[in-house]
């Protein structure tokens, strides 16, 4: 099992290849076929993965560039194993429920070497290959939003596509002097995470490069006050593109924050706390409120999910095991979430061709089945216990609430804010009398829109009420984490010491 890993990187990229010469009447079942032996090859890594090693496992290496230190390194934690299982399930998910007319070969060819890329970001341990694999995922993504979306589409890829390259070039900066500095350090060049973890930096150095990552990471979570290309990009992307942006691409910059700047530049983490707490604060209560205000679905959704993202941004930065380990498993089920609400919210438009809430009401006189799969969808949504964003909150606000009780309580009110403006758009669309002649005749989900949605629907409930085999491996590593964090405190704390005894002595 050493090279699964690379196996699950390149796997969908070759078969997208081969796709090419595969007749576009057949390209589904090919599409679904390919995505399903993704998901399976990604279930056996979470088989053979041990949940009692808190490092790296499934490590592969190779040369790329030798002389400056840029090589091929692969390797899962208990943080990157469940992230990289998502990306195969709701990619799978996603070609089963393509709703998706036109120029369906190229769609899902697209979807394939995004799928390459998303599982290259989660399992690269060498930063350079971290980062062109973070950047490939903008070119089938730009394509996805500007070829499949709606009349806004073009403007729409193209402020999605300045907003998140401008943010990681930043990043870059930040990263080619961390290897310059880990060259300083040691006398040679690396650009082997792992490797970098060893080095413990001054702290005005740290917080310079938390900066750097920080534009990189806050751009695609989005962070508030860069959030303002997301809700464009969903209202115009195909719902194929909502899926897959909602679910994972999202979730790679809040990963970035784990894996990188809390180990890192711990120190420059902990000074930056305060700010993040801001910020995702904001998020939570700002985004909500503008969440309530919308008419379109699809946009309501969207600034729900930046609303959910800023509960993340609060788990992370409680630097505790609960927050943390709560954020993670809240990036799993808000993905699986989101996606699904985006999917529902695609089965109305492609029925009726709008998204526009007025437009509907009483869908559940023809429509219980779909009804029915949307509630319980929407309840995960909203935090509602035994379902998987029940979990995820509450342990996140948990962690947060030992870091600032006060502040937990404020950030609690998301859940509130978050009941109003779904509820409300639930009762609008499906109570009420059917009223509209277009509705009366939509027809009610089956075939592969059931099987894509019940899909969801059963792990929802599933992670809800049984999180433990997801939790245990993830504490583990998060254990671990924290652990790696304090030390390097400790250890910055004896440097600062030594260096101001030693300026006292020459003083004297």
């Amino acid at each position: 099992m050493e090279n699964i890993l690379s196996m699950l990187i390149f796997f969908p990229a070759v078969a997208a290849t081969v796709a090419f010469l595969i007749d576009k009447n057949s390209m589904r079942q090919f599409g679904v076929v390919v995505t399903a032996v993704e998901f399976v090859l990604s279930l056996l890594l979470w088989y053979y993965f041990d949940p009692s090693v808190a490092g790296m496992q499934f490590v592969q290496q190779l040369p790329l560039i030798p002389s400056y230190g840029v090589n091929y390194v692969v390797g899962v934690d208990g943080v990157s194993l469940f992230l990289v299982v998502m990306i195969t399930l709701m990619t799978m998910i996603a070609i089963i429920g393509l709703t998706e007319k036109k120029n369906t070969k190229n769609l899902i060819i697209t979807m394939l070497y995004l799928e390459m890329t998303m599982v290259g970001v989660f399992v690269s341990l060498d930063v350079i290959m971290f980062y062109v694999f973070w950047e490939l995922t903008l070119i089938p993504m730009f394509y996805i939003v500007g070829f499949w979306g709606a009349e806004k589409r073009f403007y729409a890829a193209i402020k999605f596509f300045l907003y998140t390259f401008i943010g990681s070039l930043i990043m870059l900066i930040g990263i080619l002097y961390c290897g310059y500095v880990f060259h300083q350090t040691s006398g040679i060049w690396s650009f082997n995470l792992l490797d970098w973890y060893s080095v413990i930096l001054p702290v005005d150095l740290q917080l310079w490069l938390f900066i750097a990552f920080f534009f990189g990471f806050a751009v695609k979570v989005p962070m508030f006050p860069f959030h303002t290309w997301l809700p464009l990009t969903h209202g115009q992307a195909p719902t194929i593109g909502s899926i897959v942006l909602a679910a994972v691409l999202l979730k790679m910059e809040t990963y970035g924050f784990i894996r990188f700047s809390l180990p890192l530049f711990p120190d420059a983490s902990v000074y930056f706390t305060g700010f993040m707490t801001v910020l995702g604060l904001i998020a939570i209560i700002y985004t909500a409120m503008i969440a309530y205000a919308q008419e379109d679905m699809k946009q309501m959704i969207a600034y729900s999910s930046i609303s959910h993202m800023g509960v993340i941004i609060l788990g992370v930065f409680a630097l505790n095991i609960e927050g943390i380990s709560g954020a993670v498993y809240l990036m799993i089920g808000h993905g699986i979430v989101s996606g699904g609400l985006f999917m529902l919210v695609g089965v109305l438009y492609d029925r009726r061709k709008t998204k526009m809430i007025k437009e509907f009401g009483g869908l559940a006189h023809n429509m219980p089945v779909f009804a029915t799969v949307y509630a319980v969808v929407l309840m995960a949504s909203v935090g509602l216990p035994l379902t998987v964003g029940f979990i995820g909150e509450f342990l996140s606000l948990l962690g947060f609430f030992k870091a600032s009780p006060i502040l937990a309580f404020i950030a609690s009110l998301t859940i509130v804010l978050s009941v109003i403006y779904m509820l409300s758009m639930y009762k609008r669309t499906f109570f009420g009398k059917l009223v509209k002649e277009e509705n009366k005749g939509l027809k009610d989900i089956h075939g592969r829109e059931l099987v894509a949605l019940g899909s969801i629907v059963a792990l929802v409930v599933a992670m809800g009420i049984y999180p433990k085999p997801i939790l245990d491996p993830l504490n583990t590593t998060v254990t671990n984490l924290t652990k790696v964090m304090e030390v390097k405190a400790v250890e910055q704390e004896t440097k600062d010491r030594l260096r101001q005894l030693n300026t006292v002595g020459e003083v004297k």
